[in-house]
């Protein structure tokens, strides 16, 4: 078994392992901004702080094991690989997603959210239409 199917297979599992949290945690801020009852306040606050602390340790892996997938493969593949590069450009979009989670996080921590349910209801949408459009560039690799 090469290194390559190795890096593979975790940087997969933990991209999944990533995404669950992802899609769940601003489904919890849509609850959290329609709530007006303190004690549904207060778990919510739990529920989001221990999930998006869960999952960083995930996109971190996510990344770790991306990265020596492309060194394996080589420099020659990463500068013939245009569609890659595509796929890199949203995956930095998914780590500025998740890290604007963590200031999501704090205005709700300290009841400062000004946010409707409908801008989370929208804002939840964003990782599945790139996590769409990543799934394409990986799996049918165009000519770029």
């Amino acid at each position: 078994m090469s290194a390559v199917l190795i890096y593979k297979f975790l940087h997969v599992f933990f991209m999944v392992a990533w995404f669950a949290g992802i899609f769940y945690l601003p489904r919890l801020f849509v609850y959290h901004a329609m709530t007006e009852d303190r004690n549904a306040s207060a778990m919510l606050k739990i529920m989001e702080r221990r999930l998006l602390y869960f999952v960083t340790p995930f996109a971190i892996l996510t990344a770790v094991f991306g990265l020596l997938m492309i060194m394996e493969y080589g420099r020659e593949w990463f500068r013939m690989s245009m569609w890659l590069h595509y796929k890199l450009v949203l995956v930095i979009a998914l780590y500025i997603y998740h890290g604007y989670c963590f200031k999501l996080l704090a205005d709700f921590k300290h009841d400062r959210n000004r946010r409707s349910d409908r801008f989370y209801r929208i804002f939840n949408e964003f990782p599945v239409l790139v996590l769409l459009a990543i799934v394409f560039l990986a799996i049918v690799k165009p000519a770029l």
